[in-house]
């Protein structure tokens, strides 16, 4: 049996993948892990970019990543119900403070000068 072609298949029996990714990851217990974030919504989701470039502007250059292809961060995450890939996201917010941490004191706005 031979794949259909994707131009004569008006649905293609694979997602459209992203290729082999940059994926950030987190020391775990035993191995690396795979960091999993959140969408403005809410919902879990995995992230992979497509240059070391584009994950570095985005989580900094401290950050670990392995080179994963789009299938297989996929089959890695499923079983956590997570079922979204995000590519190239252009922005992250910090992690929540702790409970029961000191909130950061607020830096004060520069003075307004009269002109």
């Amino acid at each position: 049996m031979t794949d259909p072609l994707y131009g004569e298949d008006p649905e293609p029996s694979e997602l459209s993948p992203a290729g082999l990714l940059y994926v950030p990851v987190r020391p775990g217990p035993s191995a690396r892990a795979t960091r999993l974030f959140r969408t403005p919504l809410g919902r879990r989701t995995a992230v992979g970019f497509t240059s070391e470039r584009r994950l570095v502007a985005t989580l900094g250059s401290e950050q670990a990543w392995i080179r994963l292809a789009e299938p297989a961060l996929r089959a890695l995450t499923a079983p956590l119900g997570v079922t979204t890939v995000t590519v190239n996201p252009q922005f992250t917010a910090p992690a929540p403070a702790p409970v029961g941490a000191t909130p950061a004191e607020p830096v004060p706005a520069p003075a307004l000068r009269a002109g």
